[in-house]
């Protein structure tokens, strides 16, 4: 009989972090009917997912009163109040551990690292509690919760703030781990984060904050949303493959143009981490 239970949980385990092979959507181009910054593409997905859901909050230092570190957001305390948009203390492990204790209520916390190097403080919430509670629970417990914040290096800033933590969250069970780089990867994304039953760590970069990128009409839709788990072909080529995520893919993109390898060259986009791309290489 423990058998047979044992074998249901791995089962309905496999079949929540297996990741969706829907087909291969177009990005935008040049003759999309809008720019937008991540920084806006962001918020608009808070701000939305907020709307549309009464148990998803937002929490973390400065997120209030100053609108965000990075202004990822701003405008969300005065919508939705201070109920829902919580500023705290300088305490990473407290209010991880508060957001982790909300999610397995039933609410739906969005958790703000001023950056993922900070994450260090709560890392025990993060990985103890929250990835490892749906299995050790035997799927009885869900902990829909989104770790989200810069990550990765930037722009004159110390060691303690520059390093990516990616590989890290992607070793560990019970984790999703996405790395979004254009508005369209930030914004579909973080929708499908906000709405996912387990955790994901959503590891942002902050020299993308300002970059612009068109972003067709179905993305603006508030239903909107990208499949966790599948990767973008970004240029499709026959003689070689790039895999980057993040804002690496920039700078992939921009060396297959430089050294012309256009028609040869794929690029593989990865959005997310730890469970496969749902794309099959050439």
């Amino acid at each position: 009989m423990l058998g047979s239970l044992r074998h249901k949980v791995i089962g309905q385990l496999l079949q929540r972090i297996r990741p969706s092979f829907s087909a291969t959507r177009s990005y935008a181009s040049s003759s999309s009917v809008k720019e937008m910054t991540v920084r806006d593409a962001l918020n608009s997905a808070l701000d939305e997912e907020m709307s549309a859901d009464p148990k998803v909050f937002v929490m973390g230092e400065e997120v209030g009163e100053y609108q965000g570190a990075y202004k990822i957001t701003k405008g969300l305390l005065d919508k939705y109040g201070p109920e829902r948009v919580v500023d705290t203390p300088i305490t990473e492990a407290g209010f991880t551990g508060i957001g982790v204790g909300a999610a397995y209520h039933g609410l739906r916390p969005v958790i703000e690292f001023m950056t993922f190097n900070f994450s260090l403080q709560a890392i025990d919430h993060i990985i103890n509690s929250a990835a490892k509670s749906n299995y050790m629970s035997a799927g009885q417990i869900s902990v829909p919760i989104v770790f989200r914040g810069p990550n990765g290096a930037a722009a004159g800033v110390g060691a303690q703030h520059s390093q990516c933590y990616a590989a890290w969250y992607a070793s560990c069970p019970g984790l999703k781990v996405l790395a979004p780089y254009s508005s369209e990867d930030a914004r579909g994304l973080l929708k499908a984060a906000i709405r996912d039953p387990d955790p994901v760590v959503f590891l942002e970069n902050e020299l993308l904050y300002g970059e612009s990128f068109p972003i067709p009409a179905e993305a603006l839709d508030s239903s909107f949303s990208l499949p966790i788990g599948k990767a973008k072909i970004e240029r499709e080529g026959k003689d070689v493959t790039i895999v980057a995520y993040s804002k690496m893919v920039g700078y992939a993109i921009q060396e297959i143009v430089e050294s012309q390898m256009a028609p040869v060259g794929t690029l593989i986009k990865l959005r997310h981490w730890g469970i496969g791309t749902g794309t099959d290489l050439p």
